[in-house]
């Protein structure tokens, strides 16, 4: 539907785009058709940086639990909701399938639903059902879902696996964000019991331990017996996995990424990544300087929840190192940086090299915690600035 839609571009002008992250390319977000269609971004995706940063689309700052509120109480109400639904069953009801975080509002809120019937898309449950009379106009196709094989984890992203596993009791609630870490966290729980899934992405690693019953989703407070998400993204096998499967409840952002919702579950797990941390546990995790790259998604909805969960674990992670060998555990941040987790919510940062526990220490207590897990090599470095800026010349008086 997009594709003809940008096929119109000489006709139209003044229409405005809102979407989340896109596996595939937006046929609209082309600067030629810059006079025709402007995208909005709750989320920067790779094929969307570019137009991002020459002007031809923007990002909205959000937190992916506010979304259905900016489209339910009239802030960014669509007109016009484009949907890749499932047919009808025998009911009439058409199943949203892989992603309800965005899409199941837009549903309710849109003035026009047109929607796009694919006999490639899964059947879910949970929140993901519109009604065939619920549809104004619809196409018929038959489009294969987009496919991301999860990668395997370098060694460095196997060591952080370990690491946050060590943390990982019995009985947690898992959060996973997206990327290799997460996967590698997965492949290191084969011998806990009873874990849950309560996230807004449900990755594919997951399918094997809820195979095993090593996740049994029965210590959740919410929804016990379910695993929770808002999206999913991965192969065919996680497509089969979820079709027609009713122990995967399939809720809109505002429930998953509500942090209250995620904090009443007992020993919570978040697991989100960063471009950069700097010495007193600012995270920057959707830019390198002032160039935007993601979004916030639902990092800080998780951290805040794993916060108030009782015994819950919010942990930040990414290796100590960028491929080019400059330290990610940084003094500042880069100019322009943006602070997506702010120093007042980061309990765990983890490296290859270990982890910093920094609620309820000071900011120098924090500086030598996060030395402690910077690559070897930029120790040194760190460890002076350090001292210039909390005015110490030793360590002596600060305890971890």
């Amino acid at each position: 539907m997009s594709m003809a839609l940008s096929k119109r571009h000489k006709e139209l002008s003044g229409v405005e785009l809102c979407h989340l992250h896109l596996e595939k390319e937006n046929p609209c977000s082309k600067p030629e058709y810059s006079k025709s269609f402007f995208t909005n971004n709750f989320f920067i995706g790779a094929n969307q940086r570019k137009a991002v940063a020459e002007g031809y689309a923007s990002y909205i700052p959000v937190f992916l639990h506010e979304i259905p509120r900016l489209l339910r109480q009239g802030y960014l109400t669509p007109d016009i909701a484009f949907l890749n639904v499932s047919p009808p069953d025998k009911h009439g009801y058409c199943s949203l399938g892989t992603e309800i975080c965005g899409s199941y509002p837009a549903a309710q809120t849109a003035k026009i639903i047109i929607a796009q019937i694919n006999p490639s898309m899964p059947r879910t449950h949970g929140t993901s059902s519109i009604h065939w009379d619920c549809i104004d106009y619809a196409v018929h196709v038959d489009d294969p879902l987009p496919q991301v094989k999860p990668g395997e984890p370098t060694e460095v992203e196997q060591r952080i696996g370990k690491i946050i596993a060590g943390l990982v009791s019995d009985g947690a609630c898992l959060q996973m964000g997206i990327g290799n870490i997460p996967n590698a966290v997965l492949a290191e729980l084969k011998n806990h019991k009873d874990l849950g899934i309560h996230t807004e992405m449900f990755a594919e690693g997951a399918i094997d331990l809820l195979e095993k019953g090593i996740i049994t989703n029965e210590k959740k407070k919410y929804l016990p017996g379910k695993t929770v998400t808002a999206f999913v993204l991965g192969t065919k096998r996680l497509y089969d996995f979820i079709d027609d499967n009713p122990s995967i409840a399939f809720l809109d952002a505002s429930v998953t990424n509500n942090p209250t919702i995620i904090g009443s579950n007992p020993n919570t797990t978040s697991i989100n990544a960063a471009i950069e941390v700097d010495l007193t546990g600012q995270v920057c995790a959707d830019s390198v300087g002032t160039r935007m790259i993601s979004g916030v998604g639902g990092q800080v909805d998780f951290e805040r929840g794993a916060a108030l969960s009782d015994n819950g674990l919010p942990i930040i992670c990414l290796p100590s190192l960028t491929p080019k060998g400059a330290s990610r555990i940084v003094h500042t941040l880069q100019p322009g940086a943006g602070v997506i987790t702010t120093r007042h919510h980061t309990h765990y940062v983890i490296t290859e090299w270990g982890y910093a526990y920094l609620f309820g220490k000071n900011l120098v207590q924090r500086s030598k915690a996060m030395i402690n897990i910077a690559h070897p090599d930029h120790r040194a470095e760190l460890e002076r600035q350090a001292f210039e800026r909390h005015g110490i010349k030793t360590w002596e008086h600060f305890s971890d």
